[in-house]
């Protein structure tokens, strides 16, 4: 039995151990692999193992015996699931191991803009030392009003620990979350994003990439933040013009922005529509990284070998996401 994994520069000692321990041929493959190559290495796969490469319908064809997608990750928009479900080759992905995990890490960037970490830390190694001048003055988190566009289970252990953690007060905007289970999350649910954009000091997103949010923050909405207010985005790139997004950076109307995903990974100093980011104190460009803690990396691997394990032994594959793509599957698959 062959296996392929993609994306081989996230190591996953785990995974990989896990299903050699199995018996299984496993093939690692690098990040940006063309698809003709990857189409020829999934030709006599039986399991297809994927984190950020494009899994195309030509890839999917080619793939006589597989058996079943596994995204060890949560994001599946690289994933042509109609031309998966065509061939009745189940999808699952990996929704829960990182949910606290990258709200933390959410909220770190956030608080270490709003504390100015990253100039002021760069200032004292360069000075060794520098004094309370305007120039270095932060901001509270408590008292301020912290936007939270997307509130499903990420957003809402952000909205925790903004809200009951450091007293700001939080809103949010999600039209598939109701009115109740955000105010018992401590958010306040606002239904016009343009209104709620203009009342934050801070706004994090946590919504899923499709065909509605993609852009959703663009020049208009871009346009209606506070000035001085500071973005969060680690979730999906693409939720962000980011063309609009670096020409608000430039014109210095935003206080602050932190980074986690981008349209295009991996970015580049030179070359790249955010290469003008690079180097500025208002700034954080973060590698996609924010679920990559111990903890959550063992989850990770655990969970990707269950699923994995369930496909190989022919039994249907456990889904636990509530995304419709997945959702729309018949074959091979179990709901949870």
């Amino acid at each position: 039995m062959k296996a392929v994994r993609t994306d081989a520069e996230l190591e996953c000692p785990g995974i990989d151990a896990g299903l050699r321990a199995r018996g299984i041929d496993l093939v690692t493959l690098p990040d940006g692999i063309c698809e003709e190559a990857l189409a020829e290495a999934v030709a006599d796969a039986d399991l297809l193992l994927m984190c950020y490469t494009p899994i195309t319908p030509r890839v999917i064809a080619a793939a006589r015996k597989l058996r079943g997608i596994v995204k060890y990750g949560v994001g599946i928009d690289a994933i042509d699931i109609p031309a998966a479900i065509a061939r009745g080759i189940p999808v699952v992905n990996v929704p829960e191991y990182a949910e606290e995990t990258v709200a933390e890490g959410a909220f770190a960037m956030m608080i270490a803009l709003a504390k100015r970490l990253p100039e002021i830390g760069r200032a004292m190694q360069e000075e060794g030392w520098i004094w309370p001048a305007q120039r270095w003055l932060g901001r509270d988190i408590a008292g301020s009003v912290v936007g939270l566009v997307g509130v499903g289970k990420i957003g809402r252990s952000m909205a925790r620990m903004a809200g009951q953690g450091f007293r700001a007060q939080v809103l949010g905007f999600d039209p598939n979350v109701d009115r109740e289970t955000m105010a018992q999350a401590g958010v306040e649910k606002v239904d016009d994003l343009h209104a709620m954009l203009a009342r934050c000091d801070f706004v994090s997103l946590h919504c899923v990439l499709n065909a509605q949010t993609r852009h959703l923050i663009g020049r208009a909405e871009l346009a209606r933040l506070r000035p001085g207010a500071v973005l969060v985005n680690v979730s999906r790139g693409a939720l962000i013009d980011e063309a609009a997004l670096v020409e608000a950076v430039l014109a210095g109307r935003l206080g602050g922005v932190a980074l986690d995903v981008f349209s295009s990974e991996p970015l580049a100093r030179e070359g790249h529509l955010m290469s003008p980011l690079f180097g500025r104190d208002d700034v954080i460009l973060f590698p996609h990284l924010t679920f990559f803690t111990h903890e959550a990396m063992a989850r990770l691997e655990e969970d990707t070998l269950a699923r994995c394990f369930e496909i190989i032994a022919g039994r249907p594959v456990t889904i636990r996401s509530r995304d419709p793509r997945l959702l729309a599957q018949s074959r091979g698959v179990a709901f949870v």
